[in-house]
This record gives structure tokens, sequence and C-alpha cells, in this order.
């Protein structure tokens, strides 16, 4: 009896850490990735990437790690500046997501401004954390949170 307890529990925490890391908390991480990560922590959470591209920008040299549906990119090569997914698992507490109509998304998440193709949640100021939730005929298509650049 005492085995079979201990199976389940552990087969439902198994269940529970999935659970917390399909999660999108705007304004600070998508599937257990938090802004300002490093990447061994990054890969600490979801494993090595598939495919990993370095180059540059405007704003200097740059890192992407690309997942299954999730990409990391790492502005400045230090931690992690964006994080993006058009996983449909990844949800907010209260479920807002990939799949999402604009009306569930602003019955869902607080605090947003829309326009027509986003809405998006913080300041778009120089240095701020901001959560985007592009829309695409009235459905969201992709969930970013990151550091505004400019």
């Amino acid at each position: 009896m005492k085995r079979l307890l201990l199976t389940f529990v552990l087969l439902a925490s198994a269940f529970v850490v999935e659970a917390a890391g399909a999660r999108i908390v705007p304004q600070r991480s998508i599937a257990g990735v938090e802004l300002a990560m490093t990447k061994a922590s990054v890969r600490s959470v979801l494993g090595a990437p598939r495919h990993v591209v370095r180059s540059t920008n405007e704003f200097g040299r740059y890192t992407v790690f690309h997942y299954y549906r999730l990409r990391v990119t790492f502005q400045g090569n230090a931690t992690a500046t964006s994080v993006e997914t058009n996983r449909l698992q990844e949800r907010t507490r209260r479920g807002a997501g990939v799949g999402s109509t604009r009306a569930e998304l602003r019955a869902k998440v607080a605090g947003l401004t829309c326009e027509p193709r986003f809405c998006f949640k913080g300041r778009l100021l120089p240095g701020r954390r901001v959560t985007v939730f592009r829309i695409c005929d009235g459905i969201v298509t992709r969930v970013e949170i990151g550091f505004v650049i400019d």
C-alpha cells in the first residue's frame, strides 16, 4: 500500500512539474524560462536547444536558442532578453495563450493595451519588461516576453 501511494505521489508530482513549466507568467517567464536567466540556466530548464543561432544586429552580438515552438534570445550574449512561444500548452494562470481570442485574452489578462495586430502588457520604454500577444484574424498566434531595447 505504501509503495502504491509513493508511486501515485511521484506520478502526480511529475504532472505538477510539467504543468508549472507550461506556463506564461506575464512580464516574467514562459515555460520556466525567466528573463535575465543565463544560458546555462536556460539549458538546465529546457535542455539542449535544437538549434543555436549566433549573429550581430544594430544592438550588438546575440544568440538565439531554438526549441520546439519556443525561442530564447540573449541580446548581448549574457542573459535572456526575450522568450517567445507559439506552443498551445503554454498558458497564463487564467488560461490565456496561443489560440485564445482577443476577447478571451482581454478577460483573462489584466492591464492590456490592444492594437489591431497585438495586445501588450507593460510600458514600451527602454529597459522595461513587456509581454506581447501577437494576434492574427482575432486569435493569439504568438506570445513574447522581453526587455524593451529602444
